[in-house]
Formats: structure tokens, C-alpha cells, sequence
């Protein structure tokens, strides 16, 4: 019996290389660069390097590329590295909407399998495109109570993309796909107790584990292992094991085709939680027109939605996973440094003294208006009051990197460049960034693969 979830993924199965439209592998191609060097500057951080060192010391054979290693490894256990660290810093792509960060599961799983299985660059990118469908579709049927409710979405729905993503790269047939996503509907999982007190590192590997599961999945179904069909609208899916009073069932299949998810992604410009995006593009716009410093604020209101105000407010943050999700730090950082350096969120700057007087200079507030627009919209209205009795005021509903004020290529290889140089040398930077534009009529993804293994600075591999 046909279901929304099976209709989704029979049309989604029907998209053919050599049909696709260019623009869609164009903004894949965009994702696939934005989320390497995403997971690059993650291998660098904590968690990066422990997940890294833990699939290095099983000593597994592969073909997969792991970030920040020469050594190749299974395509499993690279997803699952990989992913940990592009979800790493909060600097990886978002659906607004959707409540998913797709790139970091979706990425990370389809160029492991792709490399492990000699795929072409076109057929990477057509698995790119099918996987950010999926993940925003089954993001938005869930609802937004389910994550209301402590539910990491990305890592409940990354499963199940990362499921398709590899099945579609490994030109798996019907049964086998749909086979996978049932089993991946049983991984699927993450909490966000990570957003209170001592955070840890978890929230990082929720995409990584999600990678790894559809990778794991897609493995098991190819060798004849099954799992139910209906696994996420059927009789105790996913959807209503789940899913809250609000799960939309017909936002798996509805309008097929019109629009493509990986059109419509959110590509983060600030290295935090993006409920925090919009306070971070309105007070670097107030600093840059009327040179605000630390010395000149004397206080700031940040007039937000009600989940930004209960999820982010946390005054003292003192790991980076709590100040990257707290609305005071931010604050404090857009002002007294560079709101878009991921260094400002690193553990040996959180006692920054500038960006903690700012810090404690700002108050939260619920702004009907802002709240009213979310979940589509994640706004903030934020006023600046000066020492010498100036009250500045910037509304901003939808940040810089947004499908409403997007970046280009151009501007997310210069993200790409500034994530990578600590990470690599810089020859080796432009070649990632040069085979990423060609994916599109790469026969392989040997000069990728290459250009990611090769390079590599000493601390990098530390």
C-alpha cells in the first residue's frame, strides 16, 4: 500500500543524472564544499579529534575519506566521524522550518559511501539533493512539538536521509531503500538535554551517529537484511511514536517537485545555535554603522521569540556547546569581537572580559511579534543603549545566509577557506575548493578525495 513516506521516496528515486537540473546540482555542489569545511575545522575541536582517534584504533579497512587523516577507513565509521565533526562548531547549513541541520548527516554519509563505491561526482550530488529532500520533509511532517519537547530533529530524521542519501549514491534498487529506511527508523534518536548545564559534547555526535546509521542500514539491506516499509507513517512509525499533535503527514509528499529543499537551505554565517542569527546580524549591523565597542554599550534588550528567550538563555555560559546556545554571549562576542569567528566560542576564550561585560549588559524579552513568526522565521528585535544616551534599534527576521539574504558560491568558499586554514595548507584548500565546483562532470571523486587526505597541517592530526 502506497503511503506519503513511499510515494516521497519513489519520486525522489525517478530523479536521473542526466535530467537534473543544474541548478540543483549547483547548490549540492555548494553544500558539499560548505560542509567539508565545516567538518574540517570540527576535526580540529575536542570531539573531533576523539571520534577520530576511536575509528583509527579499530584499525578498519575503507575507502572513505576521514577529516584530519590520511589514512582511509570504512565508509560506516567515516560518516560517523565526519558527521560529529561538521555538526561540530554550529557553523553547518539548517531548513528553516524543518528543525534539521541536513548537511552534516547528509553529506557526511553520501561522499563516504560515494568514495567507498567509486560513485561519480554527478551521482554524489543527485544523493545530496534526494537526502536534504527527505531530512526537510520528514523534519517538517514531525512537527515542531516533538523538538519542543527535548527531541534533537537531526538527529530523529538525519537517519532516515542519511538512509536515502547512501541507498540512492549506491543506486540501491525499491525494496532495498525502503528496507534501510525501516531500519534506520529504529536508530532514529537524539535528545537536547545537551542545551542545560554542562552540555558535553553529545549534541555533536547526535549528526555523526545519524550518518553512520543510514550508512549501517543501507550495508544490511544490500546483503538482504529488511525492515518494515511503513517504518516512518505507518502503525508505530516514526511519526507517531515521536511526533507530537502536530505531526503533518502530508509534508512527505506534498507539492513533489515545485521546490527542492537544497534550494532552500539556510547556510549559517554565525558559529552559533541559529536562533541566535538574527541578534548576531543585528547587532553587527548596529556595531558596524555606529561603532559600537565594549566601552559604549550600556545595554542591550534582545526582543525575541518565546523558545530563543526558555532554549538561550543562559547568562555564564562556561563550555562552548552552552555559549554557543546562549543569547548573552553572543551578544557579547558580535560586539566585542567578530561575531563570525568560531575562535570566539572556543574553551580558552569563554572568559573573555569584554565580551562577559556585554554578556552581563544584556536582557532577554518574548516579543509577540518575533514569537509569532517562528517556527518559519527565527527574528529578534534587538535595541542598544549607548553611554552617551543613544537608543539604537535593528529588526532582522531573516538572517544573513538565509534563503531570504543567501550567500553565493563565492561568499561560502571564503567561509570554506577561513574554517580550513588552521586545518590545511593552502594549496590544498584551493584544490578541495576547485573539485568541489567540478563535481558536477567528475567521473570519480579521486581528485577530491585526494585534495581532503593530503595537506593536512601538524595540528591537524594531533
Amino acid at each position: 500500500m502506497a503511503t506519503a513516506s513511499t510515494r516521497l521516496v519513489d519520486y525522489l528515486m525517478s530523479l536521473k543524472e542526466d535530467t537534473i537540473a543544474p541548478t540543483l546540482l549547483e547548490h549540492a555542489s555548494m553544500a558539499v564544499l560548505d560542509n567539508v569545511g565545516c567538518g574540517l575545522y570540527g576535526s580540529l575541536q575536542p570531539w573531533g579529534r576523539i571520534t577520530r582517534e576511536f575509528v583509527l584504533a579499530e584499525g578498519g579497512r575503507g575507502h572513505a575519506t576521514l577529516y584530519g587523516a590520511e589514512q582511509s577507513v570504512s565508509p560506516a565509521r567515516a560518516a560517523f566521524a565526519n558527521g560529529t565533526a561538521t555538526h561540530g562548531f554550529e557553523l553547518d547549513d539548517i531548513v528553516q522550518g524543518a528543525l534539521v541541520h541536513p548537511g552534516a548527516v547528509v553529506v557526511s554519509a553520501a561522499l563516504a559511501a560515494a568514495e567507498e563505491n567509486g560513485a561519480s561526482g554527478r551521482r554524489l550530488l543527485l544523493g545530496v539533493i534526494a537526502g536534504y529532500e527527505m531530512i526537510a520533509r520528514l523534519g517538517l511532517a514531525l512537527g515542531a512539538e516533538h523538538n519542543t519537547n527535548g527531541f534533537h530533529t537531526t538527529g530523529v530524521a538525519g537517519a532516515i536521509a542519511s538512509a536515502l542519501a547512501t541507498g540512492i549514491v549506491l543506486n540501491l534498487d525499491r525494496d532495498q531503500i525502503l528496507a534501510a529506511i525501516g531500519i534506520s527508523c529504529s536508530t532514529a534518536a537524539g535528545i537536547k538535554a545537551f542545551t542545560q548545564g554542562t552540555g558535553g559534547m553529545v549534541k555533536r555526535m547526535h549528526a555523526g551517529h545519524a550518518a553512520e546509521a543510514g550508512v549501517v542500514a543501507c550495508e544490511l539491506a544490500r546483503r538482504g537484511f529488511t525492515g518494515p516499509q511503513e517504518g516512518i507513517d505507518g502503525r508505530f512509525g516514526l511519526l507517531e511514536v515521536i511526533g507530537g499533535s502536530d505531526i503533518i503527514p502530508e509534508a512527505l509528499d506534498k507539492d513533489l517537485g515545485r521546490t527542492f529543499a537544497i534550494t532552500q537551505i539556510w547556510v549559517k554565517a554565525y558559529p552559533c545555535c541559529g536562533l541566535l542569527h538574527s541578534t548576531s546580524h543585528a547587532l553587527e549591523t548596529l556595531k558596524a554603522e555606529h561603532q559600537l565597542t565594549s566601552n559604549n554599550v550600556a545595554e542591550i534588550r534582545i526582543c525575541t521569540g518565546e523558545r530563543a528567550v526558555d532554549q538561550n538563555n543562559d547568562p555564564d555560559p562556561h563550555e562552548p556547546m552552552t555559549a554557543q546556545y546562549s543569547l548573552q554571549y553572543c551578544a557579547g562576542v558580535a560586539i566585542a569581537k567578530d561575531a563570525r569567528d568560531p575562535q570566539a566560542y572556543a574553551q580558552e576564550n569563554l572568559l573573555d572580559r569584554e565580551v562577559r561585560l556585554i554578556a552581563a549588559r544584556t536582557h532577554l524579552e518574548v516579543d509577540a511579534r518575533m514569537n509569532a513568526l517562528f517556527p518559519a522565521h527565527f527574528a529578534a528585535r534587538v535595541v542598544v543603549k549607548t553611554t552617551d544616551g543613544r537608543t539604537l534599534e535593528k529588526t532582522v527576521i531573516d538572517p544573513k545566509g538565509t534563503i531570504a539574504d543567501p550567500l553565493s558560491f563565492d561568499e561560502v568558499a571564503a567561509k570554506f577557506a577561513r574554517l580550513t586554514a588552521p586545518v590545511k595548507e593552502p594549496q590544498a584548500i584551493a584544490r578541495v575548493r576547485q573539485a568541489a565546483r567540478e563535481l558536477n562532470s567528475a567521473l570519480s571523486l579521486d581528485e577530491l578525495s585526494r585534495s581532503l587526505r593530503e595537506g593536512n597541517l601538524p595540528a591537524a592530526t594531533q
